[in-house]
Formats: structure tokens, sequence, C-alpha cells
């Protein structure tokens, strides 16, 4: 069966990366922990929060994977723990939160601060520019354009 694509289109050469992260996106699974928000602070920075209530800074990993940042949690098993929960309600398992970043987009840092993991972005101010492409003469021998044969 035929795939058909957004990007088939003559006009859109070079953007098939944008099509494998789509298809990578699309395949993520759809789960809804950790929640988090994602701010735009100002005109070059964003700032992803995840609510991680429980969970430590050495219980936490971030990691830029190409241009994916791969937020990771999993919380130390302790064997003295002797609680007897009547209701557990709070969250204790591992997680994984994937972002698919765009090019350009630096991780400026991240910090904990009362349960909510902050990572802040920043994307740099895209500066337009205009290039001038020269034109080459071809040295391969081609048609001739003949002069005066009265036809």
């Amino acid at each position: 069966m035929t795939r058909l694509s957004l990007f088939n289109s003559p006009l859109l050469l070079g953007f098939d990366h944008f099509e494998r992260t789509l298809d990578r996106v699309s395949k993520m699974p759809a789960e809804g922990y950790p929640p988090y928000n994602i701010e735009q602070i100002d005109e070059e920075r964003l700032r992803i929060t995840l609510a991680v209530a429980g969970f430590s800074e050495c219980d936490l990993s971030i990691q830029l994977e190409g241009n994916q940042l791969v937020v990771r949690g999993k919380q130390q098993e302790s064997g003295t723990d002797d609680r007897i929960f009547i209701h557990r309600g709070i969250a204790t398992r591992q997680f994984q939160r994937s972002f698919v970043l765009a090019d350009g987009i630096e991780v400026d840092g991240a910090e904990l601060d009362n349960g909510l993991l902050n990572i802040d972005l920043r994307r740099p101010l895209a500066t337009e520019t205009t290039r001038s492409i020269e034109i080459r003469r071809s040295n391969k021998p081609g048609r001739k354009l003949e002069t005066g044969t009265g036809r």
C-alpha cells in the first residue's frame, strides 16, 4: 500500500526529517503522567514545567538525545520502609516523558522547586538572510547556434 505524504511536493525539498519526526511523535504513547505545562517566558525563552511531586534531584534525569529532550524519573526503593498504607494515591511509579525540540532550540538548565521540575529552553531569534547564488557557465560541449544559414 502506498503511503501519502504531506511532504511529496517538489516545493518542499529537504523536509524529509520533519516527516520522520512527525511519524515518531505520532507513535508515542499518549500517557498523561507526569502532567506538564509549556509556557513562553519571552521572545527567546520557553519553559517546560513537570509536576514531579515525591521525586528528588537524584531520582530524575534529563537527557538530550538528538533533537529529543527526554525526562526520566525513577524513585529509589527503600528497603527500610515499614509504613502500612490505608490508601496510596500518590504516584511513585517511574516515568519517561519526551519532547521533540525544533532545530536551534538550546537547553539552558533545569531546577526542581517544590515538586515542580522547570526546564528552561532558549530559542534564538531567527535572522533573515538574503544570499545571491552565482550562475556559472557550463564547460560542457553543447549545441552551437548557427549563424548566417538563412533558414
